[in-house]
């Protein structure tokens, strides 16, 4: 596991635990010697200690080192020294960079890697383990189960879901020429995609958002498709050709949602954690978990879903699953009550019509 301080106040460094504790022994050992200084300038002292150390209330925040991680690991510090003061101290918050499983393969299509939570696992390692208080993850990368020892209370207001067609060459999907690459590591998109354009070809297209934008400016593709929100959080929207709507491209699931994890025995942290949390960002999420828990989908099934409040204040949940090439794509709705239990059975009921709809096999890819 690569782990790397990636932020580390001056404060932290010349107040740590170790450090405060050698000045309070030299202090206690001074009280008995009166001729150098008194009780009452020693009883001072080590009340002014203790004050700093009571400020100084260390978060260390795990993270991937992605710029768009980090973009979320410091959204995440902002609000947390904005909510409480005593984190707005000089040192309080910390960011460690942890790299991933999915960080460190980079040649090779995510399916083929395989398994669940190529981009969490070290993270959640490092929270068990102590390394880091709390932990910042792209919710569409978090597996529908949660490590023993961990809870996830917190989404932070959700960003904009939709997908970002980019290209130097098209305005749009429709424009690109017949046999035009388009490059994408998501079989979510990749399904869609060949479903209303047969003729386009879509490669594996790995690396961060600058590592694809700089191979598209090189003319590896013609096209990619990226999240919007990571765009946004990158403060990088003028690279956008067009916003699909969600009809030409269903999010993939907690798309555009940030969720902080911590262990489940600190209360401090969870406490801290709530206070941050979205409740309608949260619902959603947890409705279109439900959808995705149900079909079990694996890394090698194209599935979407996408749950948000309407007009008239209720849940809309629209589902879908594909097959990688495209030729199949089911879909399904639900609407109902904005409430947890409610929109729990919609994802699962949602999940289950499509597993009866697909068939046997359909997800044996």
């Amino acid at each position: 596991m690569d782990i790397t301080v990636a932020t580390r106040s001056p404060l932290l460094a010349a107040c740590s635990h170790s450090t405060l504790s050698r000045p309070a022994l030299s202090l206690r050992s001074q009280s008995i010697r009166p001729r150098r200084r008194n009780a009452t300038a020693v009883r001072n002292a080590l009340a002014t200690e203790q004050e700093v150390e009571a400020k100084v209330s260390l978060v260390r925040i795990g993270t991937r080192g992605s710029p768009l991680a980090l973009a979320q690991a410091f959204e995440t510090r902002d609000k947390l020294m904005a909510t409480h003061s005593e984190l707005a101290e000089e040192g309080a918050i910390e960011i460690v960079t942890i790299k991933t499983t999915g960080d460190k393969i980079l040649n090779q299509p995510l399916a083929d890697i395989g398994g669940k939570g190529l981009f969490t696992k070290e993270i959640d390692e490092a929270l068990l383990e102590g390394k880091i208080d709390i932990a910042v993850h792209s919710m569409k990368d978090v597996p529908t189960y949660l490590p023993d020892g961990t809870i996830l209370p917190c989404n932070l207001p959700r960003e904009d879901v939709r997908d970002a067609f980019i290209s130097l060459i098209a305005k749009s999907l429709a424009e690109l020429q017949p046999e035009s690459v388009v490059g994408s590591a998501s079989l979510r998109r990749q399904s869609q995609i060949l479903y209303r354009y047969p003729n386009l070809k879509v490669v594996n297209f790995r690396g961060n958002v600058q590592t694809r934008l700089r191979k598209l400016e090189e003319g590896k593709v013609q096209a990619t498709l990226l999240a919007l929100a990571g765009l946004k959080r990158l403060n990088m929207t003028e690279n956008v050709t067009a916003i699909l709507s969600i009809e030409e491209m269903l999010p993939a699931i907690a798309q555009g949602a940030i969720g902080i994890a911590c262990r489940s025995n600190d209360d401090r942290m969870a406490n801290y954690l709530r206070s941050l949390n979205d409740e309608e960002t949260r619902l959603a999420v947890v409705c279109e978990r439900a959808f995705l828990e149900t079909l079990d989908g694996s890394c090698r099934t194209p599935i979407a879903g996408y749950a948000h409040r309407d007009e008239d204040g209720n849940c809309f949940f629209r589902g879908l699953v594909a097959s990688p090439d495209g030729t199949r794509v089911l879909e399904t709705s639900r609407k109902g009550p904005y409430a947890l239990d409610d929109m729990v059975a919609m994802g699962k009921d949602a999940g289950k019509e499509l597993i009866s709809k697909a068939g046997p096999g359909f997800f044996d890819w």
